[in-house]
């Protein structure tokens, strides 16, 4: 039997649609798939997270269609789509669409929610954290359900993309549902993370090899990211923001990626 290859290390940018004009989004997207970006990311709010909270903002599910028509190389996704603001057949409808526009570059990034006037001022039942998390398992498989129904399917296996770090429920239906999982741990976290993620994946009968380790560069030193790149995380996000998107360390990300992508750096 042969070995897995090792997985390559890829970097995802979290474009925030805040504070910045719609061409100016527009743009610094075709930016970072000039530089060699392997996903872009926005997120799912109504209203900013940062800064003047009742600054510029879109919506991400609409930005994510102009992405996929808009570009061709890069791969697109939320991160995370928040699965209470809509229906589980109508979210799998429209990963699906995308999926198509995109021709087969869409990441399915999704979570429970938690930020509270996204919902009070939308009209959507705020709950609890438990009972948002109840929903996301429950649609999960309503959403994988509808993909194998709808006509046309996806052009690809959609990969599923689950935000959080929570052990007692979180972690559980990223073991059941996951491709990718995404925390914004430190190196001690991820190695607790990792082990409670384990346990999950026995318990349901998966190989936690399936699932790519995701986490958040900011902050964090080349150092720590080592660190994080050892503990077998391979898919690395990095947030950046309106009114001006600096692209300077993306530049200096990327550099790094590359550098644990030569032939060597694959085979140690």
């Amino acid at each position: 039997m042969t070995s897995p290859q090792p997985r390559s290390v890829r970097l995802g940018v979290q474009i925030a649609p805040q504070h910045a004009e719609y061409t100016s989004i527009r743009n610094t997207v075709a930016a970072v798939e000039a530089l060699g970006v392997d996903i872009a990311f926005n997120w799912d709010h109504f209203f900013p997270l940062s800064g003047d909270p009742e600054g510029l903002h879109f919506e991400s599910w609409t930005l994510l269609a102009a992405w996929a028509e808009q570009t061709s190389m890069i791969e697109m996704g939320a991160l995370v789509n928040c699965n209470s603001y809509r229906n589980a057949d109508l979210q799998a409808d429209m990963a699906r669409t995308i999926d198509h526009i995109s021709g087969g570059r869409f990441i399915f990034g999704t979570g429970s929610g938690w930020f509270e006037r996204d919902y009070d001022e939308y009209g959507y039942d705020f709950g609890t954290a438990g009972t948002r998390l109840d929903a996301l398992a429950a649609d999960l498989p309503r959403i994988e359900a509808r993909w194998a129904k709808l006509n046309p399917a996806p052009v690809r296996d959609i990969p599923v993309l689950i935000g959080g770090a929570g052990e007692k429920k979180t972690l559980r239906i990223v073991a059941q549902h996951a491709d990718i999982w995404h925390s914004f741990s430190t190196p001690d976290v991820l190695t607790h993370k990792l082990g409670v993620l384990g346990s999950w994946c026995e318990t349901v009968g998966r190989d936690i090899a399936e699932i790519e380790i995701s986490t958040e560069l900011r902050g964090k030193t080349t150092d720590e990211a080592d660190e994080l790149y050892e503990l077998g995380t391979t898919l690395f996000t990095l947030g950046i923001s309106g009114p001006a998107y600096d692209l300077a360390p993306v530049e200096d990300w990327i550099a790094w990626r590359d550098s644990k992508n030569t032939p060597r750096a694959l085979a140690s």
